[in-house]
């Protein structure tokens, strides 16, 4: 006779209240685990932002110091605050610090604009450049100089106009019951190309100094943007500016796709249509005072969030590295392509020279 194996005993069934601890746990692991990735990503913004800030700081004395009247660091930073010799003084005020503010302003415009425009399209292709708005200032501001026979600062009007019109176009055209990011970037890409083959119409069809003198429009140029343009240009900047940080609130959402979005209480159309005016408004202000910058707009937030190392958008950085990426390049270009950049020489060397020969002359 075999003997019967004992039957085998039920596992407790676990009460309600029971798998409340372990259930506990995983909850506060992953909460610390969220805190954790908050805090780390904080500092490595903090520790990006430091370093861009350095390297600006660094460049714009710099920048300040080169010339065709080189000055050396203190006499600059003297100069910059109405101390010292007055021929440094001129130089430094009315001639390379202009220059460097325009830099810094336009720069951070392009960068704060082209961010906004990716993350809230979830693009990171989508940039003012590509989609048409900065061609749309550049077709407004041309056409007012080789159309309409527009001098002065009423051409930074058109080109403002421009801008407008360029997004205002791709809006109507891109809407169906919504903004839908696709077709919001095919649209502008379509109308960039559009005016872009206007803009070549109208500058094959002028006259040769007609057409030098809308060159600017078509290339971007910070070298001689000062007086009335630099004070739009500043404060447009910093009232558009604390407008995108308003709202900079809906950007996680938004990253999240449409129904995640809207799951979480956000109103997915007014969030894009309010980031996305202030992104246009941002590009119409750089734009109408230093011409189409092309690619800060798309390469600024591209290199944040690699030196971020996570894939977010992080705003205050792509402001900080585009603004320093123009003061670079600017400085670069001013600095070493004079006899390659006629503009650039007769600004700035014709300027610095009559400046010195003014302020010798009256000390003589």
């Amino acid at each position: 006779m075999t003997a019967l194996s004992p039957a085998p005993v039920p596992a407790p069934v676990p009460g309600p209240g029971s798998g409340s601890g372990s259930g506990s746990a995983t909850v506060d692991a992953a909460a610390a685990r969220v805190a954790a990735l908050r805090a780390a990503r904080r500092r490595r913004s903090a520790l990006v932002l430091t370093v861009t800030v350095a390297v600006g700081v660094v460049v714009a004395v710099v920048a300040l110091c080169l010339g065709a009247a080189g000055l050396t660091p203190g006499r600059a930073l003297a100069g910059a605050v109405g101390l010292g010799d007055p021929g440094d003084v001129f130089v430094v005020q009315r001639l390379r610090l202009p220059r460097v503010l325009a830099a810094l302003f336009a720069g951070a415009a392009f960068a704060l604009a082209g961010a906004l425009f990716q993350s809230t399209l979830r693009n990171p292709l989508a940039s003012p450049d590509i989609l048409g708005v900065s061609t749309g200032a550049s077709l407004g501001a041309v056409w007012a100089l080789l159309g309409l026979g527009v001098q002065g600062a009423a051409v930074a009007g058109f080109a403002f106009g421009g801008a407008l019109v360029a997004a205002l176009a791709i809006w109507l055209l891109a809407w169906r019951r919504g903004l839908h990011s696709i077709r919001f970037v095919l649209v502008g890409v379509g109308v960039a190309y559009v005016c872009g083959s206007l803009l070549a119409w109208l500058m094959a069809r002028a006259e040769v100094r007609e057409a030098q003198t809308a060159l600017m429009w078509t290339i971007g140029s910070v070298a001689d943007v000062r007086g009335p343009s630099l004070t739009v240009l500043l404060v447009g900047v910093v009232v558009l500016g604390a407008a995108a940080a308003a709202v900079s609130r809906t950007q996680p959402a938004l990253s999240l796709g449409d129904d995640n979005a809207r799951a979480l209480g956000v109103r997915v159309d007014a969030a894009r249509v309010t980031t996305l005016l202030v992104a246009v408004g941002l590009v119409a202000v750089a734009t109408s005072a230093a011409g189409p910058v092309a690619f800060v707009a798309l390469v600024a937030p591209a290199i944040a969030r690699g030196l971020l190392d996570d894939g977010g958008a992080d705003l205050v950085a792509s402001t900080a590295v585009g603004a320093v990426l123009v003061l670079v390049v600017s400085t670069l270009v001013i600095t070493f392509g004079r006899k390659h950049l006629a503009r650039a020489d007769g600004i700035e060397e014709d300027r610095e020279q009559e400046g010195e020969e003014i302020i010798v002359g009256a000390i003589d």
